[in-house]
């Protein structure tokens, strides 16, 4: 398993209110936008906004990061090995398979595999 990138998570109200001042300041366009239970999500740059009421966002918010990699086959092992634990998944979601996982120290970290 390799991290490809990190995506800091913004929680707002309001995707289309939010994405015109990151489209300005990334000079990028949305790469992906999809609803998720209750929430919206979308990237741009090196953004992951989660858009929805706070109860939607209440579950949400105890992750601190996204981090995208090539496959999540050897996540449960890594995680394992230094002492951390798979909270959730791996599971299918809109973009692949996505992980949850709390690292020694509390750190809670998305993890997700890109299927085309």
């Amino acid at each position: 398993m390799k991290a490809l990138a990190t995506l800091a998570r913004l929680f707002v109200d309001d995707l289309d209110r939010a994405l015109p001042a990151l489209r300005e300041l990334t000079g990028q366009d949305v790469r992906t936008r999809f609803s998720y239970g209750e929430v919206e999500v979308a990237s741009i740059g090196g953004f992951l906004l989660v858009a929805g009421s706070e109860q939607a966002l209440a579950p949400f918010r105890q992750v601190q990061s996204t981090v995208l990699v090539d496959d999540l086959d050897g996540l449960h092992a890594l995680v394992t090995a230094h002492g951390g634990e798979v909270l959730d998944g791996p599971r299918e979601v809109p973009t692949g398979r996505n992980a949850t996982v709390r690292h020694p120290g509390g750190v809670v970290l998305e993890y997700v595999e890109h299927t085309a």
